[in-house]
């Protein structure tokens, strides 16, 4: 996505950044589930990825807004959203990735995808927003605090999906060992720490993501136990999503989620 009049200038401290990554990652995350709706297997977990999805984009909007005040420029959640370049947004690269084939001949798109990337996303928010309720920050961890009681039903209903997909017929079976084995370079990311992380656990902002990995870990290999699941040997790759770095995917994602802002700058309803 190249630069446009429309976009905006910030000042990413410290602070910002960390706060962005788990805005960001929550926000993409929640324009992923969106376009799962109509496509679930059954109705009622058609609406139920809807509410995710709602519930993610709520925690996004709670975050942009703290994000937006810490970075002092009078930026608002919807100038965050949808006035940012690709290299601005700092999500974790898995949440990026397609939840559905862009086409019969592509890899992946399996609704195994989804819930495991649920699961997995789940997991670490729920790590984290446990950690960020003791943040020296008073809103995030409000925030935190309020968003901990929706991702602690995100994480069960994932697993729950999982453990029936991996433990039920031989075909959900190796649909979700493909699902995993497509998903598992990008866990990787989910706990590098740096220099963000370092100053965000200096300041009693929130912990790095070192710190995240072992409840991570514990939550998702009980699952993973019981769903039957072999959990993949580490590789060296580690996703960049969080340096501004990304796949190619983000670009078309914010293609759709800013569009009309860009093309109608001011509009109102």
């Amino acid at each position: 996505m190249t630069a446009t009049a429309d976009s905006i200038a910030l000042r990413l401290t410290p602070s910002v950044r960390y706060v962005l990554r788990i805005a960001d990652t929550a926000l993409i995350h929640a324009q992923r589930l969106a376009e799962g709706c109509g496509h679930a297997p059954v109705l009622e977990e058609d609406i139920a990825l809807s509410n995710l999805a709602l519930d993610s984009l709520g925690q996004a909007r709670a975050l942009l807004t703290h994000a937006a005040a810490l970075e002092g420029q009078g930026f608002d959640e919807d100038q965050f959203a949808f006035l940012r370049e690709e290299h601005q947004f700092l999500n974790l690269t898995l949440v990026e990735q397609p939840l559905r084939k862009p086409s019969a001949h592509s890899p992946g798109g399996d609704f195994a995808d989804t819930v495991l990337r649920n699961l997995f996303v789940a997991a670490w928010m729920k790590a984290l927003f446990t950690r960020l309720q003791g943040s020296t920050d008073a809103t995030l961890a409000a925030i935190a605090a309020k968003s901990l009681k929706e991702v602690r039903y995100h994480q069960q209903h994932a697993a729950d999906w999982v453990v029936r997909l991996g433990d039920g017929t031989e075909e959900s079976a190796r649909r979700l060992q493909a699902a995993l084995a497509r998903a598992w370079p990008y866990v990787a990311e989910l706990f590098v720490a740096d220099e963000v992380d370092a100053a965000a656990a200096a300041t009693g902002l929130g912990p790095s993501r070192a710190e995240l990995r072992e409840a991570w870990q514990a939550e998702v290999g009980a699952v993973f136990a019981e769903a039957k699941l072999q959990t993949p040997m580490a590789t060296p790759f580690v996703s960049t999503g969080t340096q501004g770095r990304h796949s190619e995917h983000l670009g078309y994602i914010l293609a759709e989620l800013q569009y009309l802002p860009r093309r109608y700058p001011g509009g109102v309803w």
